[in-house]
């Protein structure tokens, strides 16, 4: 069994658990790489339609490892570069992701950790969770993750948790948009695995298309916007779950 995380099955549903307890599930090059070939392998699984990302102990995840941090303030220009991409292609596969996606955060989720949260499709969060990106607060800044949550809560509230490096509440991140579920500690398990099931039920191939369609839209004009809408509306009507779901709807109809 890998020391960085694990992947737990019960179809429809799969958790991957960041399982770095000792080190606060902190990000290392190791996990960053085992959590891609998690998501990959998940993806392919057909069985699969729901995937939720947690993390081992006290904490969902506390950001960068101590360790690496230490390294990529000694490397050079080429080698940051080639590391940044590293994280870039991780946030960019789990927001395009093509199954459903949930993060089910407990306790400190910050600055790397805090970006893998926001770049699911739904937070839940347990009501002693704690949300911040710090990065600015060690002379970092988040670059890869402030493009995710411009988008997710806007540039106002976005520029200002960016900029302050403050840390907030489960409460003042729902308020902000970027939770959508404040849940109990001791319900929060039980509580994403009965959302989990009902968004189980949705169409997989109409769950992927959407998540495409969203991807791709945002920046463009409006024109061009409807226009491609449009063609993967058409996409969309060609797939066999389309033909299913029609069929049993008028069934149920008449």
């Amino acid at each position: 069994m890998s020391e960085q995380l694990t992947i737990t099955k019960s179809h429809p549903l799969a958790t991957i658990t960041m399982t770095r307890e000792a080190k606060r599930n902190a990000l290392s090059p190791e996990l960053m790489r085992e959590l891609s070939q998690a998501f990959d392998e998940l993806a392919g699984d057909l069985d699969v339609r729901v995937v939720i990302l947690t993390g081992q102990g006290n904490v969902f995840s506390a950001g960068a490892d101590l360790s690496y941090l230490q390294k990529i303030s000694e490397n050079g220009p080429e080698e940051n570069l080639a590391d940044s991409r590293v994280l870039r292609d991780l946030l960019w596969k789990i927001y395009t992701f093509p199954k459903f996606t949930i993060a089910q955060v407990h306790g400190a989720a910050l600055a790397g950790g805090c970006g893998l949260a926001t770049v699911c499709d739904v937070i839940f969060a347990a009501d002693d969770s704690q949300f911040g990106y710090t990065e600015t607060a060690i002379g970092f800044i988040p670059a890869l993750v402030s493009l995710f949550l411009v988008r997710k809560i806007g540039e106002q509230h976005a520029r200002e948790l960016l900029l302050s490096a403050r840390k907030i509440t489960a409460e003042e991140a729902y308020s902000l948009g970027l939770v959508q579920y404040v849940v109990p500690c001791a319900t929060l398990e039980a509580s994403v695995q009965e959302y989990a099931l009902q968004v189980s039920k949705n169409s997989p191939s109409a769950i992927a298309l959407t998540k495409s369609l969203l991807a791709a839209q945002h920046g463009m004009s409006l024109e061009a916007g409807l226009d491609y809408a449009a063609s993967m509306n058409a996409l969309a009507r060609g797939t066999e779950d389309m033909r299913k779901g029609i069929a049993k709807f008028l069934s149920k109809a008449k």
